[in-house]
């Protein structure tokens, strides 16, 4: 069978694949720590689950509207004017089967042959392969851990041309922990304002900040009708099996990007959408509880990373992963992370996963039991001991 060229152009996202080869060589017995997904080890809140219930009961299992029921796009409209600080009307919010749909729709809804999309490096590698399997051209921005692992626009504005298209943002951020700041923001809105430029802004991690303030770049002026929002439940209400995103976005946008997800997810499932009212109605507590049990755990394996030779891990002020400098081992870092795996049983990534610039880090989450944290630090530990 011949497939399309574009086929070629297409990545993957190497957290499923590291899983995938953790549960095998669990299969055969060995016991495996896992610190390779980001995935929030919380339940589900009960207020949430009880809603799906219910939904389920009363016959909540029909087509929907293709954007999304109108009483969830009314509830993330009035959550996002709340929280991201800029007015959202419902008919701008495009719900979603997860937040990577908004990603490549808005994407392919934007980027013609030869455009050229920028994107942070190391970040989240589904930017890259879907800019290049549309035919775009991904171009990287360095992301520097003497910089904060924050993106500087200097560079950013360095990187921007006349085939510019779109500027991606994440922060905090994946897999560094970065968080941009206000100043940064404004720098990077007036750039995308002189230049015309799209921004897509991945939000997917913005309550789950320790320091500073979430700023998000829709709120800046003129930023609202050049910038598409991309959130959704699965980390701020550990739903990550619920596959809830959604975008907001100017509304000729979501025109088209309701055609998209026309021909392709159809809509989204309608009792997980009055789930996702009842999590954005319901009573805060769980999520600032989760919040807080991650803080903790930031604040403990940073030193605990730090104490071991020849690493250097930064302190993350935002999401659940650290990625610590381990590039005096000479290796690597997917020998690295295969070594770790193989030899001590610790699943973790390699940060060359997350594009060039990750190159002699490795990502960590630990959005895990603590005392699973510990027990695969000291595996690392004896582990590189041995090399």
């Amino acid at each position: 069978m011949r497939l399309a060229a574009r086929m070629d152009r297409i990545g993957t996202e190497t957290a499923f694949e590291a899983a995938a080869r953790a549960r095998a060589l669990e299969a055969t017995g060995r016991s495996v720590i896992h610190l390779e997904i980001g995935e929030p080890d919380f339940d589900t809140p009960a207020n949430i689950r009880e809603a799906a219930k219910r939904a389920l009961d009363q016959g909540a299992t029909h087509y929907t509207a293709t954007v999304g029921i109108p009483e969830l796009r009314a509830a993330i409209a009035a959550d996002a004017t709340a929280r991201k600080g800029f007015a959202v009307t419902p008919d701008r919010v495009v719900v979603t089967p997860g937040g990577k749909p908004i990603m490549f729709f808005a994407i392919l809804a934007l980027i013609d042959e030869g455009d050229e999309v920028i994107y942070p490096d190391p970040g989240f590698p589904i930017y890259e392969s879907m800019a290049s399997y549309v035919g775009g051209k991904a171009v990287p921005c360095p992301v520097r851990q003497e910089n904060g692992f924050r993106l500087d626009p200097a560079e950013l504005a360095s990187l921007v041309t006349p085939r510019t298209r779109l500027v991606i943002l994440n922060s905090p951020a994946n897999p560094t922990g970065g968080v941009s700041t206000r100043a940064d923001l404004e720098q990077i809105a007036a750039l995308a304002r002189d230049h015309d430029l799209v921004v897509l802004a991945d939000e997917i991690y913005g309550r789950i900040l320790y320091e500073g303030e979430h700023v998000s770049i829709a709120s800046l002026p003129g930023m609202a009708e050049r910038t598409i929002v991309l959130d959704g439940f699965s980390k701020t209400y550990a739903m990550t099996g619920w596959r809830l995103g959604y975008g907001i976005m100017p509304k000729k946008l979501a025109e088209r990007v309701e055609l998209l997800l026309t021909h392709s997810v159809g809509c989204t499932a309608d009792f997980s959408q009055v789930a996702a009212i009842a999590a954005l109605h319901g009573d805060q507590d769980t999520v600032r509880a989760m919040c807080d049990s991650f803080h903790e755990r930031r604040d403990r394996i940073v030193p605990l990373l730090n104490s071991l030779p020849g690493v250097r891990c930064a302190l993350p002020q935002g999401a659940f992963y650290v990625f610590p400098d381990v590039s005096s081992y000479g290796l690597s870092s997917k020998q690295l992370a295969d070594y770790l795996l193989d030899q001590a049983g610790v699943a973790l990534l390699a940060g060359s996963d997350f594009g060039r610039g990750g190159e002699g880090y490795l990502r960590i989450s630990y959005a895990t039991a603590w005392e699973q944290i510990v027990e695969g630090v000291e595996r690392i530990r004896q582990a590189l001991a041995r090399l």
